[in-house]
């Protein structure tokens, strides 16, 4: 989404001699050394990254607080005997107990497999349901959950096969989750993204041969990105959702890269220039437009380290791998089938070609003359529509999307539903209450003592076990079960009130210090400190698009519009968000069978990547308006003009990028159907409203102070040409 063909009478850059153009023609006439050299390079790094067998899980530490604080205060006084805790459910139709005897054969079974170090007996831990129906054992691994091998589910199949052969249900769950799962890092999604993006290409360039080149650079680019990701993954702790993030973004961006410099290519030579030239002033062109359009994506999802979250920075991170090879393959294998192809490429022609020409008396500059004749009116329509679709935003509801929101087929999902049937929805989100006592003694104090009937009556606690101390004395643990399960706000709530006022009120008279630690807390915390960080990323990401906008046309109005427009396209995506998971508004059409919130990631990852995505369509439509300013000095032709000759490519290239994005809904991870969703709808909102509304609307109001920069200012800002 970036720079436009150049329709046809347009003058021709003189660029040919110089930088990108001589790469491009270098490409174009040794096309096969190109492709030799991608070959070569996605064998070498797809085997390197097959060999190292990368894992992403969503494992989150925050130093400092105070779950983290609780985890180390364990480690240190009653060090674990594993690094990651399995969970085997069983439920069956008659009391567990009638099968006790082969449910602990088949246990003992699994405390020999490698990589297990405890088993718990559900028959001697409380850990059956009041029916008698439903227990669970857990299972203490030597390893963490990422680090756990595939041959894990074939030895715990083969020692729980007995259990089932008797009609006992069993299911997984915890660290399992890594193992038993459907893998994550399936490409179904992204061959259902090619294959729609493939007929979109079809109606737009109207020829086999057009449609494929975009489609063979976004699918290498891809490749040799997801290879990198995986190569990279082998020592960074990346997310679940990273793979999927970086596919998305990849294709859309690279599918989108190759379409706008095909296009300037066949319009060069059918100006009647060589394709070896055509390829050299469509990769100095186009191709610095790219290269300036997917750093600026980049440095958006870098730029999520300011959240001072690393789990965070590396999801940005992980995106920044699929847009840079997507880069990197539009201005290299590009130019090379470009150059290999010549005129044939409009061979196998299906139908008519979208382009950038046309007369003074089409469609769009009649459109765009409807909108300078009533700006005002355009501009407050565009305002009130925006306006009712990010209403939801008032009670958007952020937090984690568990295993209660995964497919009903995953066996993390059974065990989730197994569990909240027999011991309550609280039971899959455990608090562990961890005290660091001020004395040593092997007896607790009054207060010490009192500590558990008062965790047990306070509002929102179904119960807690009792104390124990550890084994030098210095700490003493329990478990309390919540009354809702981890999703709940009411859950949330409950962690916020144990830890500012239960647990400070009953140790007042002690100068003990009370933790409350475990996945799900650590959880909690972890969204309220994305949430905390949120409006420090909306900082830096406006007045990272201020700044540049500023730079590449020299205009302090058309960068406070920049500004205020992205505020108001990422407002109406958030919207669309709350509507779809949180309202349930064609929730049924995603896959989910109930309501979840928004992940507290996604609202970040979200803002950063439509960002970078909307600056590629706002450099693509201003670079035309001005343009035609520099040439008539006429504000109301400039902008009819420019909108009239981008207009097509705009609504053709946000078709292909909101094909691809909505083809990840098939994924089984919500987030990442929360991000495919809101990034369709940003992409849709943008081409349409934004783009093609909002902007020439405020264009015309803005007149001739579009292009007005303080001198100042001037001086302070370096030069930077798109094209």
């Amino acid at each position: 989404m970036m720079a436009s063909p150049t329709n046809s009478g347009a003058s021709i850059p003189c660029e040919e001699s110089h930088g990108l153009a001589r790469w491009g023609e270098w490409c174009a006439r040794r096309p096969f050394h190109v492709v030799s050299a991608w070959v070569i390079a996605i064998a070498v790094v797809a085997a390197t990254a097959g060999a190292l067998h990368a894992t992403f899980s969503d494992n989150v530490s925050l130093a400092g607080t105070q779950a983290a604080t609780g985890q180390q205060v364990l480690s240190r006084d009653a060090p674990a005997p594993a690094a990651s805790t399995g969970l085997i459910v069983f439920s069956f139709v008659a009391p567990l107990s009638t099968q006790q005897s082969a449910i602990t054969r088949a246990l003992a079974t699994v405390s020999s497999i490698a990589d297990v170090v405890t088993v718990s007996d559900p028959f001697t831990s409380a850990s059956i349901s009041v029916d008698g129906r439903i227990g669970y054992s857990d299972v203490g691994l030597r390893v963490a959950s990422r680090s756990l091998p595939t041959k894990l589910r074939g030895q715990l199949e083969h020692a729980l096969a007995p259990v089932r052969s008797l009609g006992i249900q069993v299911s997984y769950g915890g660290a399992f989750d890594q193992v038993t799962q459907p893998t994550i890092n399936d490409h179904a999604s992204e061959f259902i993204g090619f294959a729609v993006a493939l007929v979109v290409l079809l109606v737009v360039f109207g020829s086999l041969l057009g449609a494929i080149v975009p489609l063979l650079s976004a699918l290498v680019g891809i490749v040799a990105g997801l290879s990198l990701l995986d190569i990279a993954g082998a020592t960074l702790g990346f997310g679940a959702s990273a793979p999927k993030l970086a596919a998305m973004i990849g294709i859309g961006v690279g599918i989108d890269y190759a379409v706008f410099l095909t296009t300037r290519f066949r319009q060069y030579v059918k100006d009647g220039m060589s394709p070896v030239r055509a390829a050299g002033l469509t990769t100095s062109s186009s191709g610095r437009a790219i290269v300036v359009a997917a750093s600026t994506v980049s440095l958006a999802m870098i730029g999520l380290y300011a959240s001072g979250v690393t789990f965070i920075g590396l999801l940005g991170l992980a995106a920044v791998f699929g847009v840079a090879t997507a880069a990197l393959g539009a201005v290299t294998l590009v130019p090379a089938v470009l150059g290999l192809l010549g005129g044939r490429i409009d061979r196998l022609h299906v139908g008519r070609t979208v382009a950038e020409t046309g007369s003074d008396a089409d469609g769009w500059h009649r459109y765009a003359a409807a909108i300078g004749r009533h700006p005002w009116t355009y501009l407050s329509a565009g305002v009130v529509v925006l306006a009712v679709i990010a209403a939801p935003v008032l009670v958007m509801q952020t937090g984690h999307v568990g295993d209660g929101a995964s497919p009903a087929g995953y066996t993390s999902r059974q065990a989730y539903d197994t569990m909240a049937r027999g011991f309550g929805a609280g039971i899959n989100g455990p608090f562990t209450v961890v005290v660091a006592r001020a004395s040593r003694t092997s007896s607790l104090d009054a207060a010490e003592s009192a500590l558990h009937a008062t965790l047990a009556s306070a509002p929102g606690v179904a119960r807690v076990t009792p104390f124990t101390l550890t084994p030098n004395h210095a700490a003493m643990v329990a478990t309390l079960i919540p009354d809702s399960g981890p999703q709940n706000s009411a859950t949330s709530e409950l962690f916020s009130r144990l830890v500012d006022v239960t647990l400070p009120t009953a140790l007042a008279s002690t100068r003990d210090r009370a933790y409350v630690t475990g996945v799900t807390p650590s959880q909690i915390q972890f969204d309220g400190l994305i949430t905390q960080r949120i409006p420090l990323i909306i900082a830096v990401v406006v007045l990272l698009a201020f700044v540049l906008i500023m730079t590449v046309f020299r205009s302090l109005y058309l960068a406070i519009k920049a500004a205020v427009l992205n505020l108001l396209s990422i407002a109406a995506a958030y919207g669309v968000l709350v509507a779809v998971f949180q309202w349930g508004w064609g929730r049924s059409l995603l896959g989910l069978d109930e309501n979840v919130p928004i992940e507290a990631y996604v609202p970040m990852l979200l803002f950063a990547i439509v960002f970078g995505l909307s600056m590629d369509y706002e450099i693509f439509l201003l670079s035309r308006v001005k343009e035609t300013w520099e040439l008539t000095r006429d504000n109301h032709e400039a902008v009819a003009d420019g909108l009239a000759r981008t207009g097509r490519v705009i609504s053709a290239a946000a078709l292909i990028m909101i094909s691809v994005f909505l083809s990840f809904v098939t994924t089984d991870l919500v987030a990442i159907k929360q991000l495919a969703v809101g990034l369709a709808a940003s992409v849709a909102i943008d081409a349409t409203l934004i783009r093609l509304l909002l902007v020439p609307a405020t264009m015309y109001l803005f007149g001739e102070r579009n292009w007005w920069l303080p001198r100042w200012i001037e001086r302070l800002l370096p030069h930077v040409r798109v094209e």
